[in-house]
This record gives C-alpha cells, sequence and structure tokens, in this order.
C-alpha cells in the first residue's frame, strides 16, 4: 500500500449553519483545529458560496494536498438527508478547489465525541458553540489519518 503521501490535508466539518475547518501537518500525524466558517446559504446557483471560496483561500494557503470532509451516515450506516447534503457540498467544493481531492469519510459521532472532549475540558456553552465545529473538524481528520496509518503498516 506504501505510506501516505506527504503534505497537509484539510478536515471539514460541514454544518447547515458553520464548517469547521481543520489541518494536519505535512506528516498526518496531528490534525489541529484552524478555522469555523460561517456557511453561505444565499448564493446565487451559478455563484460560488463564500464559506466554498474561503476553504479554496486555505487550501492554496496551507498548500493543502487533499481535503477531507466528514461524511454524516446514521448510526446504523445509512445514507441519510444530512449525508446527502453533504455529499452535495463535497461534490460543488471538489469544482471549486479542483485538482485538489475531496474525500469523504464517515464521521459518525464526531460531533459528540467534539462535545464531549470539549465539556470535559470546562468549555461550555456558548464558547462550546463557538469552537465544537472545528473540534468535529479534528476529530474527523484525525480518525482518517489514523485509518490511513493503519491501512500502511
Amino acid at each position: 500500500m506504501g505510506e501516505l503521501t506527504r503534505g497537509v490535508r484539510l478536515g471539514v466539518d460541514v454544518g447547515q449553519v458553520r464548517v469547521g475547518v481543520a489541518r494536519s501537518d505535512p506528516h498526518g500525524v496531528l490534525a489541529t483545529p484552524l478555522v469555523t466558517l460561517a456557511r453561505d446559504l444565499t448564493a446565487a446557483p451559478d455563484a460560488v458560496p463564500t464559506d466554498m471560496a474561503q476553504l479554496a483561500q486555505l487550501v492554496a494557503e496551507h498548500e493543502a494536498v487533499e481535503v477531507v470532509l466528514g461524511l454524516p451516515v446514521n448510526l446504523a450506516g445509512k445514507i441519510g438527508p444530512a449525508a446527502r447534503h453533504v455529499t452535495a457540498y463535497a461534490d460543488r467544493l471538489a469544482d471549486v478547489i479542483a485538482p485538489v481531492p475531496v474525500t469523504l469519510t464517515d464521521e459518525r459521532m464526531s460531533t459528540v465525541v467534539a462535545s464531549r472532549r470539549l465539556a470535559e475540558r470546562g468549555v461550555r456553552g456558548k464558547r462550546q458553540r463557538a469552537v465544537v465545529d472545528q473540534a468535529a473538524a479534528v476529530e474527523i481528520l484525525q480518525s482518517w489519518l489514523e485509518a490511513q496509518r493503519r491501512r500502511t503498516e
């Protein structure tokens, strides 16, 4: 299988209101929170939504080699409305940031885990809402990176 190609990856948690973004180090070992973007749901169908334009800027700025989006399959592993919404977002984002690939990965429970970890650190309420999307993006990217490492060992 070989090693994971070197380079920064961005992890993305797409929500209805916000988009959490995390980044990895170039060696693909550690994911860290980067930023939370506001979703742009008002863009014309032929225009690039601001959140995607901002993601494209982040891809360029960090010289990302891949973008990993969390796919919210339900607990039974089925694709529901949320997963279809994220798949459509991923397809549109792939057009915007081409040739950088967009990868979908199972993100079951990432927001729940992120919220729990933040609560354990004493981050609650409004402060938690402000960073939970980034923390979920970290969970998504970190578990994807670890899965890639397990496949190459």
